[in-house]
């Protein structure tokens, strides 16, 4: 006989506790070999062989009192053997002994397949041991289990913790979907909801870059709690990045329609003018909405000081993108932005005091101890190291940079979780690469930690969080390169030009200090070029026909530069015009036709062009333009570069703003002036110049061709030189300062 079975029994809690398992069964089996009617020596027991590993053994000693229980005591039974697997599955957890939690849970479940908080549990421990599978939540019957709403006494703080955790770990399945919308109604508060839901949405939307599906979620969402802005913000923004341009467009105005205060109001409408321009076409409507946006703006001035959030800053700047695809004012447009660029950054320098403070303190302080010879450290901020235009561009600066004189550093705000082989490029070019998310303080502290000398963002207001990293100063020497204009934030000391790029007098209305390159402010080696997909035969075109293009996105398509082209078109006899450009189709085929129908031109002689999924296949199709039509007032720029690249004549309106300018700072460089217009008439002259003229265009080819060779906007290695010159004159003058 066993000795006191109180002593045994607390040795076996020992022998357990010590990981003894052998001799804790030892005794158990000696306890029941006595006592073989003590139902709970056979649920320990069961346990210490599973805790061995001996899984079938477990589950035969659990059988054998339930094969022999009368049916009244089965449920007892099974309850009693469910306790104490709990309490040791609850143990190993508080252990973060992980695996063997997940290891008796999974054994809870065969027992139990409907006891949805051991399901949830068993959820989590897969996360955590990183091997959970989506198709669990719907084939142990979790989601059915939910949406029945038999889920008795759940803890609905974990229920959140959880869904948030498999957000976190699993953004891209389907099924998360439906998690999303059986959850919804056990959290009964819906800022706690949305706050789990809204990074869901950002997550799978931007990093994941899935709109369609971060729009998902949110329509989810909206259905509990309809009158939330936010969530409104967000869904026409995934929308219209999905090219739902019509909901996009009618979530912008009800959101906009449902904004109380001033900066809401801005955003909103931005919003609206996004949806309308980006689907192109709607013309008479975005005029009307760009008037009222800039009335709002301000009135947003005149109305200083008004206490903002970091949220409602961070969304000041963007809605200025619009005005520059409208109109070629940039005096009056820099009015205007440069007065909200300032307050953007009061702000957002208040929200953050302490850290921008420290960043100047610091670099007061090492500036008496640096040297003019030292090896510079260059960061370059961007979400756009990717397949972006951005991307393809800024690479050959990367490239060519002197290791030996240059420390370089790129930081990846909103780094993609995607396969993008050019994000691996850049990830791999730099001397330290790093790969940040969304938070513009983790950002600037990284740059900050790193002693950066001179910050360079590529981004410009085409992203809030670039701007309040800018603003926040983490570097001594800050510029402006590449992505846009200049964002008039006065932490910016410096934005990249080039001779042609911005007229002599612009000076007069940029905060920053416009450096101007020697030749160009963009230089390339050269494009990967595929292999051709569109055929003349097949668009139902003559061989001997004369084929204008325009590849461009539809915001800027312009009804005034539409019809320039239509006016080429019926001066050109035998003429074509391709169309191609991200837009909402049916939308931009009624303003192509409407304007070709008020200037006389047969709509048999349009053509719109699909879009194609890799760039060095749109490249190629290039080739099949006689002449490619620019836009105005915002011109091509990376579109401008590959049709120079392919050879190709291009005739393009020079203006005064910085966008209405890039086209024609390429064609300077790249050693043409044909096709260079300086008014409306000679646009639609040189349009019909080069259709007429085969033998211009040839020569114009030809030149094309040679300045490969000779020309600065074929020199990456020559620009990298002149970049960096520039990097040691600024910083000379930080010294000198």
């Amino acid at each position: 006989m066993i000795a006191n079975i109180t002593n045994w029994q607390q040795q076996a809690e020992q022998y357990l506790l010590q990981g003894n398992y052998i001799h804790a069964a030892n005794l158990y089996e000696q306890a029941i070999a006595q006592e073989p009617d003590v139902i709970s020596y056979y649920w320990h027991l069961g346990l210490l062989l599973l805790l061995q590993g001996q899984e079938a053994e477990a589950q035969m000693a659990w059988m054998l009192p339930m094969t022999e229980a009368e049916e009244e005591k089965l449920q007892e039974y099974t309850n009693e053997l469910l306790q104490v697997l709990k309490i040791e599955a609850e143990r190993r957890e508080t252990l973060a002994e992980y695996s063997l939690a997940w290891t008796i849970r999974q054994h809870m479940r065969e027992i139990n397949p409907s006891d949805i908080h051991n399901l949830l549990k068993i959820i989590q421990l897969s996360i955590n041991l990183e091997k959970f599978e989506d198709t669990e939540l719907s084939e142990w019957g979790i989601i059915e289990i939910l949406k029945s709403r038999d889920a008795v006494n759940l803890s609905t703080d974990f229920l959140q913790y959880l869904l948030a955790l498999v957000i976190e770990k699993t953004p891209n399945y389907p099924v998360l979907l439906d998690l999303i919308e059986v959850c919804l109604p056990y959290i009964s508060e819906s800022a706690d909801c949305f706050w789990i839901v809204l990074p869901a949405a950002m997550k799978i939307g931007h990093t994941y870059k899935l709109p369609a599906l971060a729009a998902r979620i949110l329509e989810l969402y909206l259905d509990v709690d309809s009158q939330n802005t936010e969530a409104l913000r967000q869904l026409a923004i995934f929308y219209q990045n999905s090219g739902d341009y019509y909901q996009g467009i009618e979530t912008a105005k009800l959101c906009y329609s449902q904004s109380q205060v001033l900066p809401d109001k801005i955003f909103a409408i931005h919003l609206v003018l996004r949806g309308l321009m980006t689907a192109g076409g709607y013309w008479e409507e975005v005029c009307s909405i760009c008037q009222e946006l800039e009335n709002l703006l301000q009135k947003f001035i005149k109305a200083q000081p008004l206490p903002l959030d970091e949220v409602r800053t961070l969304r000041l700047l963007s809605p200025a993108f619009a005005i520059p695809h409208i109109k070629d004012t940039p005096e009056e447009f820099r009015t205007i932005h440069n007065q909200i660029a300032h307050i953007f950054q009061s702000n957002i320098q208040a929200t953050f005091q302490e850290q921008t403070q420290k960043y100047s303190q610091r670099n007061v302080a090492r500036k008496k101890l640096l040297s003019a010879g030292k090896k510079l450290k260059i960061g370059y901020l961007s979400y756009a190291f990717r397949q972006h235009s951005v991307g393809w561009l800024a690479r050959w600066l990367l490239k060519h940079h002197n290791q030996d004189q240059f420390e370089t550093h790129t930081y990846f705000v909103s780094y993609k979780l995607v396969n993008d082989f050019l994000q691996d490029w850049y990830v791999n070019q730099a001397s330290h690469a790093h790969k940040l998310g969304m938070n513009a303080l983790e950002i600037a502290e990284q740059i900050y930690k790193d002693e950066i000398d001179i910050l360079v963002d590529l981004d410009s207001i085409t992203l809030d969080i670039s701007s309040e990293v800018m603003a926040l100063k983490p570097a001594p020497i800050q510029a402006t390169w590449l992505g846009w204009d200049a964002s008039g934030i006065p932490a910016i000391d410096y934005f990249i030009a080039d001779p042609y790029v911005l007229p002599d007098s612009a000076q007069d209305y940029y905060t920053e200090k416009i450096w101007r390159l020697p030749h160009t402010y963009v230089a390339v080696d050269g494009f990967e070029v595929g292999v051709p997909t569109l055929r003349r035969d097949e668009l139902d075109i003559p061989t001997d026909a004369v084929v204008y293009l325009s590849a461009q996105r539809g915001y800027k398509r312009h009804p005034e530069t539409t019809r320039w082209q239509m006016k080429i078109l019926k001066e050109v006899p035998n003429s074509y015009f391709l169309i191609k450009g991200a837009a909402e189709e049916e939308t931009i085929k009624l303003f192509f036709y409407k304007i070709a129908e008020e200037e006389g031109i047969d709509c048999s002689k349009l053509r719109f062009l699909p879009q194609v999924a890799l760039e060095s296949v749109h490249r190629a199709n290039l080739g099949i333009a006689d002449v490619v039509l620019d836009t105005y007032p915002y011109n091509g720029a990376t579109t401008t570069l590959e049709t120079l690249w392919m050879c190709i004549p291009l005739v393009t309106r020079v203006g005064e703003q910085f966008a209405a300018r890039n086209s024609y700072t390429m064609m300077m460089n790249a050693g043409i002036t044909e096709g260079i217009a300086w008014t409306d008439e000679e646009y639609v002259e040189w349009g019909v110049r080069l259709g007429k003229d085969a033998a211009l265009r040839q020569q114009i080819s030809w030149k094309l061709k040679q300045s490969r060779q000779t020309a600065p906007l074929w020199n990456g290695k020559q620009f990298t030189r002149e970049m960096e010159k520039a990097y040691k004159q600024m910083w000379q003058r930080y010294l000198d300062g």
